[in-house]
C-alpha cells in the first residue's frame, strides 16, 4: 500500500520539507528500486511567523505514494488541520497534554524504517487503549517507538533514545532534537532502552513531525515523570526554529 510522510505545514510553509521528502524517497529506493520515483516537489513559501500573531496557522499534510494498478509510482496529497494549536513564543511554560502509553509487544518491532501506508495492525491495537493513549512497541522489555513518536528519556540531564537499528523509524524531529540537544551542549545517547528505564527516568517525552515534544506521564496505567527541565528546552527551541524564529540553537 505504499509509504507516506506528514508533515506540519506554518502559515503555508512546510516544516522540515528536505529532511521528509530525504526519508521518502530513501524509503522508494529500498521498496521499489525497479521504479522511478515521482516528482515531489512542494513549493515551500519561506515566510517566517511575522510577529503579527501569537499564533502560527497550522496544518497537517500527508503524502503518500503507492503504486498503481499500471505500476507506476503516484503521490497523493491530503491536508488537514493540525491537532492542537500552535504558539510560536511557546516558552516551555504552557501546558502541554500528557500522553498515556501502553505496551505493545510485536518482535523485531513492526514499522521499521519505513512509515508504512498500512496501518491497520497499529489501529487495532489503538483500538484496544483507553482514550488518549498510545501504543508503545516493545521487543520483549526493550521499547522501540511509539506508534506515532520516537522516545525520549532523561536521567541525570541526559538524553537517551533507542538506536536506529532497522526497527525503528528514523523521525526526522528525533534527528532535529539531537542536533538541538549538541547546540545546547545537552549529553545524548542512542542505546536501548527498557520499560523500567521509562519509569526510573526523570523524564520521559515524545517526538513528532506534527506535535513537536510531547511529555509521557504513564506507561502501562504507571506514572511516568513526563516532561522537565530538559524537555522544555528543547521544546522551546524546536518549535521556535519551526517558526522561523532567531534561537538560541537554530538550525538551517
Amino acid at each position: 500500500m505504499g509509504v507516506f510522510e506528514t508533515l506540519l505545514v506554518l502559515d503555508g510553509r512546510p516544516v522540515e520539507w528536505e529532511a521528509h521528502l530525504a526519508r521518502l524517497r530513501a524509503s522508494l529506493a529500498v521498496l521499489y528500486p525497479d521504479r522511478n520515483p515521482p516528482d515531489l516537489e512542494v513549493p515551500a513559501t519561506d515566510r517566517p511567523w511575522d510577529g503579527s500573531t501569537t499564533r502560527a496557522t497550522a496544518e497537517a499534510m500527508r503524502i503518500t505514494v503507492a503504486r498503481s494498478a499500471s505500476g507506476r509510482l503516484t503521490p497523493t496529497v491530503a491536508s488537514r488541520p493540525a491537532p492542537g494549536e500552535f504558539p510560536v513564543q511557546w516558552t516551555g511554560n504552557t501546558p502541554v497534554p500528557s500522553i498515556a502509553l501502553g505496551g505493545t509487544p510485536i518482535a523485531g518491532g513492526f514499522l521499521g524504517p519505513h512509515k508504512w501506508a498500512d496501518r491497520s495492525l497499529l489501529d487495532e491495537v489503538q483500538a484496544g487503549l483507553p482514550d488518549g493513549a498510545l501504543p508503545l512497541i516493545v521487543d520483549g522489555d526493550e521499547v522501540l517507538e511509539a506508534s506515532r513518536a520516537n522516545v525520549f528519556a532523561v536521567r541525570d540531564g541526559a538524553l537517551f533514545t533507542p538506536p536506529l537499528d532497522g526497527r525503528i523509524l528514523p523521525g526526522v524531529t528525533r534527528m532535529r532534537v539531537l542536533q538541538l540537544a549538541a547546540t545546547l551542549e545537552i549529553e545524548a545517547c542512542e542505546e536501548p532502552l527498557s520499560r523500567g528505564d521509562l519509569r526510573a527516568a526523570d523524564e520521559v517525552f515524545l517526538t513528532g513531525s506534527l506535535r513537536g515534544i510531547e511529555p509521557a506521564a504513564a506507561l502501562d496505567e504507571q506514572p511516568l515523570a513526563g516532561g522537565g527541565e530538559v524537555a522544555a528546552k528543547l521544546a522551546a527551541e524546536l518549535r521556535g526554529a519551526w517558526a522561523g524564529l532567531k534561537t538560541a540553537a537554530s538550525f538551517g
